[in-house]
């Protein structure tokens, strides 16, 4: 098969590979996660006046009509710079869950502005029982009036500090764990009853819990259909995960890279150390699990758009198994090669390690999605 990209796709990544490249230099990202914002608030304005924020979006919304190859050039190139801007969060995930289950007005409204790059939204799925079951949840809506009043509390909202808008889950019917009853409702970050706990998380950005605490919010804060948000919030799951897939190739290519050029300056015995065999072996092996990684995160992105199916979802499990996998080896390899610089905060590397690490913990780590293929292949 072909794998390479075709003429428009190749522009795409270049245009964000040249954007990333000027923009993005590690002094700077150190800069950029320090600060109150966590991000470089000039570079979301770029991505946004560029085009870049409205890739997966219908062209009738002002988007490309992109496919989910178009995503993955995107998040690659993000993934080599580090970014730190709620891309995934905001575009692939919180625009997937509005493109899908949003009515007219809300497409028209929230899609277009998050393609122009002038509207951040956070995406609230996760509780502190959850691990992973993004049916496990807790939080409550109950009807009040014409709206609804939501009580409970979401965890680890990447970009949750800085969001404009917040969209969460929350149970109008069934208990804890069912299938069915998942609602998804729109929540202004500023409303009453709103309390927003602000982190850094390992990989140099910020997150949040979200408590919820009786917010009533309009019946016009549903997003699709009431109780029956589970299929849609799995669906744009999977779309999420193939777009991390895509941003973890990106860093282990550049930890790759920084890794082979150590091993050819740093000299011991008056030799590189790259000359040394068992050095040369290992870097043959993290070479070969970043192919492996590459495969599965190209094919994890032609199906990322195709219509829900057992097929899809075993396809998705396996491409965050191996690149989580391959990821975490990566990370542990390169910083043992490099020795002690490789753990130091001023050198690149620590950073894309923790990076790595972080993104096997997003939406279900390997085990998990072992365990999810495993499961998919004996049902069917």
């Amino acid at each position: 098969m072909d794998f390479n990209l075709n003429e428009e796709q190749q522009m795409l990544q270049d245009t964000v590979a040249r954007l990333v490249r000027g923009e993005y230099e590690f002094e700077k990202r150190l800069k950029f996660s320090e600060s109150e914002q966590g991000y470089s608030e000039d570079f979301w304005k770029q991505l946004g006046e560029l085009g870049l924020c409205a890739v997966p979006f219908p062209e009738e919304l002002g988007g490309f009509g992109g496919s989910g190859v178009d995503v993955q050039s995107v998040m690659t190139e993000l993934g080599r710079g580090l970014c730190l801007e709620p891309y995934m969060q905001t575009v692939v995930l919180a625009g997937g869950l509005i493109s899908q289950a949003g009515n007219d007005n809300q497409k028209e409204d929230w899609l277009s502005r998050i393609a122009t790059g002038e509207l951040k939204i956070a995406v609230g799925l996760d509780e502190p029982q959850s691990h992973y079951n993004l049916n496990d949840v807790e939080t409550r809506a109950e009807k009040s009036g014409d709206g609804y009043v939501l009580n409970g509390r979401k965890g680890v909202l990447i970009g949750g500090h800085a969001a404009d808008l917040i969209l969460v889950s929350a149970r109008t019917g069934g208990d804890s764990r069912d299938d069915s009853g998942v609602s998804l409702f729109a929540v202004d970050p500023n409303a009453e009853g709103v309390e927003r706990r602000v982190y850094p998380t390992m990989d140099g950005a910020k997150g949040c819990d979200v408590f919820l605490n009786n917010v009533q919010v309009g019946a016009d804060a549903l997003i699709g259909a009431e109780g029956q948000a589970g299929p849609v919030i799995q669906y744009q799951a999977g779309r999420a995960v193939a777009a991390l897939c895509a941003e973890a190739v990106g860093a282990m290519e550049e930890s790759i890279k920084l890794t082979l050029e150590y091993l050819k300056t740093r000299k011991q015995f008056g030799v590189p150390i790259g000359k040394f065999q068992v050095l040369q072996h290992r870097m043959v092996d993290m070479s070969s699990e970043l192919e492996q990684a590459r495969s599965m995160s190209i094919l994890a992105a032609s199906v990322a758009n195709d219509d829900a199916s057992d097929e899809r979802d075993r396809i998705l499990a396996a491409a965050k198994n191996v690149t989580g996998r391959a990821g975490q080896f990566i990370a542990e390899q390169a910083i043992q090669l490099h020795g002690g610089i490789g753990m130091t905060w001023e050198y690149s590397l620590a950073h894309y390690a923790k990076r790595l690490i972080m993104i096997n913990h997003q939406f279900g780590d390997d085990d998990h999605h072992l365990e999810r293929y495993a499961g998919l292949l004996e049902a069917s």
